[in-house]
């Protein structure tokens, strides 16, 4: 690699990181292309060369989010003492990704709906990572002799996300957003931990 790729390398990435923390405070409606110029002492033309625009930009900083949420899966990945420890680890996991980033997510609030392939593709790649990490829980207990023996343990995994994806708070149970307001995170997260617990019972030995 040579020094000009490394510095522009080194460049992009603080761009990326300054970008996240204005994201994260503002939201994406909220922050300007100008206003993250001006967090580096950069010319606005020098931040277009790296990034065409700031919906390429968001998309490349939510590649970055998207990552540590990844690794830190990842490194959480047959670690597990229970079943029931999996399915808590990636729903709590999940709630304080989400809360710690909430702002960061307005995008979706605001229009999701028309959000671009790119990001549905980030978010196609997290549930898979979320899906493999419960499917393996769940082979790994059945090996144990600690559940019942499943057929389609992908099957099942993916109809209880849908499912814990469906939970709401019954003032919004209308509204289909994937970001709810962010006071009603924390009672989205125990009624999933209610029926994760009553999913993980249906798997166990009578």
């Amino acid at each position: 690699m040579t020094i000009t790729t490394e510095l522009q390398d080194l460049k992009k990435e603080k761009i990326l990181e300054a970008a996240y923390q204005r994201f994260l405070h503002y939201g994406y409606s909220k922050t300007t292309m100008n206003e993250i110029a001006g967090d580096l002492s950069m010319s606005k033309a020098l931040l277009y060369y790296y990034f065409p625009d700031k919906s390429q930009l968001y998309v490349d900083v939510m590649r970055r989010v998207a990552n540590d949420y990844l690794n830190n899966l990842a490194d959480k990945a047959n670690t597990f003492t229970s079943l029931k420890d999996a399915f808590e680890f990636q729903i709590n996991v999940q709630h304080e990704f989400i809360l710690n980033n909430y702002n960061f997510f307005d995008i979706f609030r605001l229009d999701e709906q028309n959000l671009p392939d790119a990001i549905w593709e980030i978010v196609g790649l997290v549930h898979q990572s979320e899906r493999d990490l419960l499917v393996n829980a769940i082979t790994t207990e059945v090996e144990k002799g600690k559940i019942k023996p499943v057929a389609n343990p992908t099957e099942i995994v993916e109809l209880l996300l849908d499912a814990l994806h469906g939970v709401n708070v019954t003032a919004l149970s209308h509204k289909k957003t994937m970001f709810p307001q962010k006071e009603h995170l924390d009672e989205i997260r125990k009624k999933r931990l209610l029926l994760s617990d009553i999913f993980i019972k249906g798997l166990m030995y009578k």
